[in-house]
């Protein structure tokens, strides 16, 4: 006796994004950032300063940020100004700079006692964990979104990435000096409009040029104002 086929029945799942936002994350703002840090600094939370400073000066991916090792930022007790790590994407080492606050931020979470015999910078709570996962990363960054007053689905571990590279963008007005300044792992500029980081178009150049010619326009007829004045 033949047993037909029947049509496979499949459970009905929600989509895993449903009622989120997708696409792209919006970069903090230097107001955003003052705001998170007056409040981790309040709360004495020294891990997520260090954290937070950390990921917004190195610039890295978020798999890359937890695996960090104390030898990368220290040596002989001091914490390195400049330090070398190697990305696991990219398979590139890539050098970045450490400011004074966030050296400050990781000598004194250096002290706590979770960090006695750590070779990670950022250990698990477990023992089998070595360092915390990056989904854990993940929902450090939401809640601290969400600790501002800021909807914590339009941003994610890429804001902070994004933050520095998109200021010196905007200031520069020069996406290739940017680049060169702020290397965020991409390996050319083509990689940066996914990130996120639009480049400058004609028109933008064009308008930033028009302002320039006017405010040295300005300045030239000021100059001249007071030339008449000083002569009469």
């Amino acid at each position: 006796m033949e047993t037909p086929n029947l049509a496979a029945i499949r459970a009905l799942r929600p989509a895993r994004n449903k009622g989120r936002t997708v696409g792209q994350k919006r970069p903090l703002k230097p107001q955003h950032l003052w705001a998170s840090r007056v409040r981790l600094e309040l709360a004495a939370n020294h891990r997520d300063l260090a954290l937070f400073n950390m990921a917004i000066d190195s610039k890295l991916r978020g798999c890359d940020l937890v695996k960090m090792k104390v030898i990368d930022i220290m040596a002989s007790g001091q914490i390195k100004s400049r330090a070398s790590v190697l990305q696991s994407k990219a398979r590139k080492s890539v050098r970045l700079g450490v400011s004074e606050g966030t050296r400050a931020s990781v000598a004194k979470w250096m002290q706590d006692p979770l960090m006695i015999g750590s070779e990670y910078l950022w250990p698990g709570r477990f023992p089998e964990r070595l360092h915390i996962s990056t989904r854990k990363y993940a929902r450090m960054v939401r809640g601290w979104v969400s600790a501002i007053g800021r909807e914590c689905s339009a941003y994610g571990t890429h804001s902070m990435r994004r933050r520095k590279v998109t200021q010196t963008s905007k200031k520069k007005g020069n996406l290739r000096a940017a680049h060169r300044r702020q290397h965020t792992g991409h390996g050319n500029i083509d990689g940066w409009s996914q990130a996120g980081i639009q480049p400058v178009t004609q028109k933008d150049r064009h308008c930033r040029r028009r302002k320039r010619d006017v405010v040295g326009h300005a300045r030239g007829t000021a100059r001249d104002d007071e030339r008449l004045f000083h002569c009469h």
